[in-house]
């Protein structure tokens, strides 16, 4: 169990295609299985999430649109996965019918958080699959986390529209979420064969610095084919590259938690102090 009760991960990135829903699986296998309880919100319409998570979209009432609009509670919306530890809020396609429901609802940025705010206590982490997009739904995951994570395709076209996305976030920081923090910009489907791959890579580590996770996430078939079985890659091959490397990750982002714990420990302490 680490330090970090309740802390809620917006995966964003306007792009679609690089990597989010992969990640927000994978990274909360990969936690489950280092003994963590983690919850992931599948906020995109497409449901990718809740398929690869090995959990049925048809049927559900209690799911994140019914949680979102007020009609089940957030506890209500949880369903259990083929992976122990990690539970999941599934998603459904009235998703995309939100943007326009919530338009005219009182506090609609908010919705989402006063949501999962109950939740917290039950989790050390808690996964936010955003849509590719940045509209009202990407709007209210990030209003509710306190950490976004961005991944970022080592691909030419990369920081493409990442400053847009920045933007986005430091509108919300300022009028609706001080609280949030970056978490680090994780490099996915990176081919270390190809130049290409590790010019953007250094790219993107230039830009970012410190941000960019150490670990990076390769190009790999087995991660690809995972979701149709309904798993997690971690779990359909436990000793492939993509397996190891979100274990990798997982290991990283606890030891900056850490890390970070114990830095503003040391600074509340001083402050203390001083007064």
């Amino acid at each position: 169990m680490n330090d970090t009760k309740g802390l809620i991960v917006a995966i964003t990135n306007q792009k679609g295609g690089v990597g989010k829903t992969t990640t927000a699986m994978n990274l909360a296998t990969a936690l489950a299985a280092c003994g963590e309880k983690v919850l992931v919100v599948d906020f995109d319409p497409q449901g990718n999430a809740t398929t690869g998570l090995g959990v049925e979209k048809v049927g559900h009432s209690q799911n994140v649109y019914a949680m979102l609009m007020g009609d089940c509670t957030g506890e209500q919306a949880i369903h259990k996965t083929i992976v122990p530890g990690l539970n999941l809020v599934p998603s459904t396609v009235h998703l995309s019918g939100a943007e326009i429901e919530l338009v005219p609802a009182f506090s609609r940025e908010y919705k989402l958080r006063e949501a999962l705010e109950p939740l917290k206590a039950q989790y050390d982490y808690i996964f936010i699959d955003c849509p590719p997009s940045l509209g009202l739904l990407t709007i209210n995951a990030l209003t509710a986390a306190n950490r976004y994570l961005v991944p970022l395709q080592a691909e030419f076209f990369a920081l493409e529209g990442v400053s847009q996305l920045l933007s986005s976030v430091n509108l919300v920081k300022g009028r609706l979420n001080t609280e949030l923090e970056s978490m680090g910009v994780l490099m996915t489907m990176v081919d270390s064969r190809n130049n290409l791959s590790k010019q953007v890579e250094q790219e993107v580590r230039n830009y970012f610095g410190e941000d960019v996770f150490e670990t990076v996430i390769p190009r790999n078939v087995r991660v690809s084919e995972a979701p149709s079985h309904g798993r997690p890659v971690i779990l359909y091959d436990t000793f492939c590259a993509g397996s190891r490397a979100y274990m990798s990750l997982a290991a990283e982002l606890i030891r900056k938690q850490k890390t970070k714990n114990a830095k503003t420990m040391v600074s509340t302490k001083d402050e203390g102090m001083v007064a």
